[in-house]
């Protein structure tokens, strides 16, 4: 069989108003989440709500490169 490209691909989610707002003192770092996607159905980054343990509320978090 030929290991071409997967089609479920790992990514990386990461806290955007953690990035955006840098990091504080107060917080301890970034919130970052590990799932999987399907590239054939979401070719584009993917950007979910995910709970923040830094912001302490539900915020976006966006596909990074690793």
């Amino acid at each position: 069989m030929a290991k071409g490209k997967d089609v479920r691909v790992r990514v990386i989610l990461e806290c955007t108003s953690c990035v955006r707002n840098g990091v504080n003192k107060e917080s301890r770092g970034i919130s970052r989440y590990i799932t999987q996607k399907n590239r054939h159905n979401t070719p584009r980054r993917l950007e979910l709500l995910k709970f923040c343990p830094y912001c302490y509320k539900h915020t976006l978090h966006g596909e990074i490169k690793k």
